[in-house]
């Protein structure tokens, strides 16, 4: 009777190693069941119109398709299917654009799979989970729209701040820090950085805290946004 309740779970994921590490983490979740996981937007397609889902995690850089683009027909196709996004990707225009195109949670990939069941069950109770610092940007960006001049103040400021700050976080990575982030961003873990890097994990690990220090973020997460947002990541 218990499996009847369970929350159905299907996911679009390129990166095999946080494929396998999600499907590990669905499939560990007694409250969870998982129907299906691809690597490529077209798998998930041709799945998604003769298979039933309540949840559905979406990471947005798929090698053959946006996905924008799953959000979008899995919307068209299962209205009652709850898409939430799994991404690198913590721009405000990928934020946004996965929320018009339906998408009711936006997870960065950073610290996700801990408490990824639990984001997966508020999402199906109607929940809209999100990392912090999305969470951030959507109500900065809802502060900024509203009449009035006190919201509309931070804006100048901001600019401000932000030019000479980008500036001299570019300068200031060395070669083998630009490295370690990009490695980072692409998902890799420090054992797997270490081994393609030829170093220790200490070795990792300090350089990680050299660009928390750089970039003045907390988490990889924030790190790769931070380093998106200065042009360091394309």
């Amino acid at each position: 009777m218990r499996a009847m309740n369970l929350i159905t779970v299907a996911l679009v994921e390129d990166d095999v190693r946080i494929r396998d590490r999600l499907v590990q983490v669905i499939q560990q979740a007694p409250t969870l069941k998982l129907l299906f996981a691809a690597g490529t937007a077209a798998d998930v397609l041709a799945w998604l119109p003769d298979h039933a889902v309540d949840v559905l995690l979406v990471d947005l850089g798929l090698p053959d398709r946006s996905g924008l683009e799953v959000i979008r027909e899995a919307r068209r196709l299962q209205p009652a299917c709850s898409s939430m996004v799994i991404t690198m990707f913590g721009d405000e225009a990928s934020m946004l654009a996965a929320f018009e195109a339906g998408a009711r949670g936006y997870l960065l990939k950073d610290g996700t799979e801990a408490d990824l069941a639990g984001h997966v069950q508020s999402l199906h109770a109607g929940g809209s989970p999100m990392t912090p610092i999305i969470a951030r940007q959507l109500l900065a960006r809802w502060q900024s729209v509203r009449p009035g001049p006190a919201p509309a103040e931070p804006s100048p400021r901001a600019s401000a701040r932000t030019a000479p700050s980008e500036v001299s976080k570019v300068e200031g990575l060395s070669p083998r820090e630009s490295e370690v982030l990009d490695l980072v961003a692409r998902g890799f873990i420090y054992q797997e950085i270490a081994e393609r890097m030829g170093v220790s994990i200490s070795t990792v690990q300090t350089h990680v805290r050299n660009i928390y220090g750089k970039l003045g973020v907390h988490n990889k997460a924030e790190a790769v946004f931070e380093a998106r947002q200065c042009g360091l990541l394309s």
